[in-house]
């Protein structure tokens, strides 16, 4: 886990070393532990290291290969890279390092654009070809590492934050309106290509680009999720299922514990976390580190969910850490959870998951963690009411969407919108080609390619990250997720959401910790917008900055500040919560 950035050039420049030295320094939390920088003309490589394999400095990077004429930047974990070693050894190839980033190297040379299909992890990484002059930019499959580019006439940058290429310099920092609608009404999920900033895109997850030396460039996707099922899997038993979903869970589990470093896990307390404590039990890990955070309760919002989480760590025998978080220190972190964000994000969770991080970073250096598993087994409430559905798209905004296109221009300044519904005309393009047939598998595939990437997916990332820790995330093993879309709707959707991974999990976890009610990452301070959070609200919607930028219309933002728990979305989000994220995040990140 690490942080990238680069330049290359298509006019006769030499790469600005200088600029991507100052996108290296605005990622030092992303790689504490080491930094490298390497030109060679057009080109310019930028890396920040976190030690977790080979912690030796021979895996430094930028890493070159001078025979084979490669350099890489890479951010992320190879789980299969022994294996892929030991195939490429075979094939003739030697190594000097024990790590995951020269087997990258070596397999780009045996396999090119081909390789990334081999392997089994998150990954972002930038690989130069000296005799071709080629850039090749890759994207792991749920985007679980990112990858931001910025482009001006001549040159390309790219980098693992949007805030480097800003610190970079010369980025059109104006508000993109098509970014814009997607954060007020997708749930501030802004899906690839797009970010907030004209001046910056997002290469999509599963993506290859090839970049070459005059700028030209191609690129393709390497995966996608299919949802076709054949004839054995229709005839399939629930009981067949659960034994293969056990099988891949076992494996998807025991990939990620691969590291020159201890690995914990953020133990929630819900069934997700839960699950993955008791497969690595099983598989006799001993002394492992389990972590859980817990906020004050207000008014009748219990701020945490210990009672689960202290039954599965005594049932295991953790090494178990609970921490407590009084809402004052909740309140004084949000401006730094605010700078931890690559993107704004709405989800009251994003300073739980900061402030969880930071103390279990001085534990461990990795962690498991259980996002994924609602997009890939049907947790929402809203699969059930697809179910059968003859209108998909409407019926999957009607569920998601915080708001219509109209309601949008009841908030925003005429200047900042979108011209049409970009959103639903998204929704309904990417249901039409996801080869899906059944409503709800046409659901499923949206959440698990585009929403789970950019809500709990870069949470998570941007969170654990802030703190120089590395987060794992096994319900999002590719072969995993294959295997879970292959299963018919009707045995996900049973027993309020996620039968068969409830089966499974029978198997494994007390049954407590299974029927309980579905669990949200709680932060009551957050929820009820009142008190200081409310004078923070206020004090950045009134301030000088928030009224010459005018995203908002004044009439909406004194409606809200008037009656803060009164305009809630179709997921229980608050909008001036989110109106204030926007605002806040802008000021933090851009200001005047």
């Amino acid at each position: 886990m690490c942080g990238l950035g680069g330049e290359v050039t298509f006019d006769g420049r030499d790469a600005d070393v200088s600029a991507v030295s100052r996108m290296g320094a605005c990622m030092t939390d992303r790689g504490p532990d080491g930094h490298g920088l390497w030109s060679d003309g057009r080109v310019a490589l930028g890396h920040r290291r976190l030690k977790i394999i080979d912690l030796s400095e021979r895996s430094a990077q930028p890493m070159h290969d001078q025979a084979l004429g490669l350099t890489i930047v890479f951010n992320g974990c190879i789980y299969n890279y022994r294996e892929l070693r030991r195939e490429l050894e075979g094939l003739g190839h030697a190594f000097a390092t024990d790590g995951d980033t020269e087997v990258i190297l070596k397999a780009w040379a045996e396999w090119g654009e081909d390789a990334p299909r081999r392997f089994l992890g998150m990954f972002a990484f930038a690989i130069h070809e000296r005799e071709t002059g080629r850039l090749a930019l890759v994207r792991d499959r749920f985007g679980i590492k990112p990858l931001y580019l910025a482009e001006t006439p001549g040159r390309l940058r790219f980098a693992s934050t949007l805030q480097a290429l800003v610190a970079a310099g010369e980025v059109d920092t104006a508000l993109d309106p098509v970014a814009v609608e997607f954060f007020m009404r997708f749930h501030a999920v802004v899906p690839p290509p797009w970010t907030l900033l004209k001046g910056v895109r997002k290469l999509p997850p599963a993506t290859v680009r090839i970049i070459e030396p005059d700028g030209r460039f191609r690129e393709h996707r390497y995966w996608d999720l299919s949802f076709r099922r054949d004839a054995a899997d229709e005839r399939r038993s629930a009981a067949e299922w659960e034994e293969m979903v056990l099988a891949a869970l076992k494996t998807a589990v025991a990939r990620r514990m691969v590291a020159d470093v201890p690995v914990g896990v953020l133990l929630s307390g819900g069934l997700d976390s839960s699950l993955i404590v008791g497969l690595l039990a099983e598989a006799g890990q001993a002394g492992l580190k389990t972590f859980s955070v817990g906020f004050e309760t207000v008014d009748d919002f219990i701020g945490d969910e210990f009672v689960y989480s202290d039954l599965i760590a005594s049932h295991y025998d953790t090494d178990h850490t609970r921490i407590f978080v009084p809402s004052s220190d909740l309140i004084a972190a949000l401006p730094d959870c605010f700078r931890a964000m690559s993107e704004p994000m709405v989800s009251y969770d994003n300073v739980g998951f900061f402030l969880l991080s930071r103390e279990v970073a001085k534990h461990v250096t990795v962690v498991q963690s259980g996002q994924g598993a609602d997009e890939v087994f049907a947790g929402y409430h809203w699969y059930p009411k697809l179910a059968g559905s003859r209108h998909p798209v409407a019926g999957y905004m009607a569920a998601f969407a915080d708001r219509d296109h109209a309601g949008l221009a009841e908030l925003l300044d005429p200047a900042a919108r979108a011209d049409r519904d970009v959103p639903t005309d998204f929704v309904a393009r990417h249901m039409a080609e996801s080869g899906a047939a059944d409503p709800v598998d046409k659901a499923l595939h949206i959440d698990a390619t585009v929403m789970l990437v950019d809500d709990p997916v870069k949470r998570v990332d941007n969170m654990t990250m802030a703190s120089s820790l590395e987060a794992r995330v096994p319900f999002l093993d590719h072969e995993l997720v294959e295997l879970a879309a292959r299963i018919p709707s009707p045995l996900k959707l049973g027993d309020g959401g996620k039968k068969v991974l409830k089966d499974v999990a029978r198997r494994i976890i007390p049954s407590a910790v299974i029927d309980r009610p579905k669990g949200y990452f709680p932060v009551p301070a957050l929820k009820y917008i009142e008190g200081p959070v409310l004078e923070m609200v206020r004090d950045a919607l009134g301030s000088r900055t928030a009224r010459e930028r005018g995203l908002f219309r004044r009439e909406a933002i004194d409606r809200l500040i008037a009656d803060p728990k009164g305009d809630i979305t179709p997921l229980g989000g608050s909008t001036l919560w989110q109106v204030a994220t926007l605002e806040i995040w802008l000021q933090t990140h851009l200001p005047s």
